[in-house]
């Protein structure tokens, strides 16, 4: 998010500075424009508009139009709309709906000059948390190198869905902790247990255990310990892996998030050769 030049009222001392922290919801200052963006994409007695009330459970006041409910929709409510729009599936047979996509890049413009506290994910058909850009580019990054590499399997699918599971609009955690270790365990199959089609992550970590000295990394002198460690911390920290007596306890979202980024800097290290078997 850029920092816009402060008002004139601001530098000249007039009023007081501007909050500049990422705005959760939908502050005042930016609802009329979200709304003029929601109406831009339907018309009264449009059967989109029905069909994304229908999506959404929203339900219609008497006389009130589905079109009127999703302009006047407030709060989380009118960001709900806003993602629904941006994942509509366009329909092959309808050259002029306007849903699906931010494909101008008006939206994303928008929650950025607002300060939001949310933003068009890459592929422009969500809502997603904002991360710090650099941290953010790197697990892009990582995704795009792992959809390229021959052996890193669908690597890059488990981790582009554990990330909107951990940063979408409405996330979930268990969802972007299973991810991540599907994508550690897609990247690392191929070096660690090649001839095992039912390796996990914990198959993994006992091979490289107990014969850590058939595998090297870049990393320092070569030992395997800070891979292993950080495979271990994510296997180990998925609590609702299993059912029990004691019951299940789901995963929080910080642990998740968490794990997502683990996750990348592994399939980074396994996808970049960084982790390798001893020929």
């Amino acid at each position: 998010m850029t920092l816009a030049r402060p008002p004139f009222s601001v530098r000249i001392g007039h009023n007081e500075p501007y909050d500049y922290a990422p705005y959760d919801g939908v502050p005042r200052h930016l609802v009329g424009a979200l709304q003029q963006w929601v109406a831009m994409h339907f018309s009264q007695d449009d059967e989109y508009a029905v069909e994304a009330c229908l999506r959404l459970r929203m339900a219609l006041l008497p006389g009130q139009s589905a079109y009127d409910a999703l302009v006047g929709a407030d709060g989380m409510d009118l960001l709900d709309v806003v993602d629904v729009i941006l994942g509509w599936e366009q329909p092959e047979d309808d050259v002029e709906l306007e849903l699906g996509g931010d494909f101008e890049g008006r939206l994303a413009r928008m929650l950025d000059a607002a300060g939001s506290a949310y933003r068009v994910d890459d592929a422009g058909n969500g809502l997603e948390e904002r991360v710090v850009p650099t941290v953010r580019d790197a697990v892009s990054q990582t995704i795009a190198d792992a959809s390229t590499a021959s052996d890193a399997g669908s690597a890059a699918e488990h981790l582009t869905l554990s990330w909107q599971a951990a940063y979408g609009l409405h996330p979930d955690p268990v969802r972007a902790y299973s991810e991540a270790i599907k994508a550690v365990e897609s990247a690392a199959h191929a070096v660690v247990e090649p001839n095992n089609s039912k390796a996990t992550l914990g198959t993994m970590l006992r091979v490289i255990r107990d014969a850590s000295t058939k595998f090297t990394t870049t990393l320092g002198a070569g030992s395997t310990a800070p891979a292993e460690a950080m495979m271990r911390a994510l296997w180990e920290g998925q609590t609702s892996r299993h059912g029990g007596q004691g019951g299940t306890v789901p995963e929080t979202l910080e642990a998740a998030r968490a794990g997502v980024h683990a996750a990348a800097t592994l399939v980074q290290w396994f996808t970049s050769g960084a982790v390798t078997r001893v020929p």
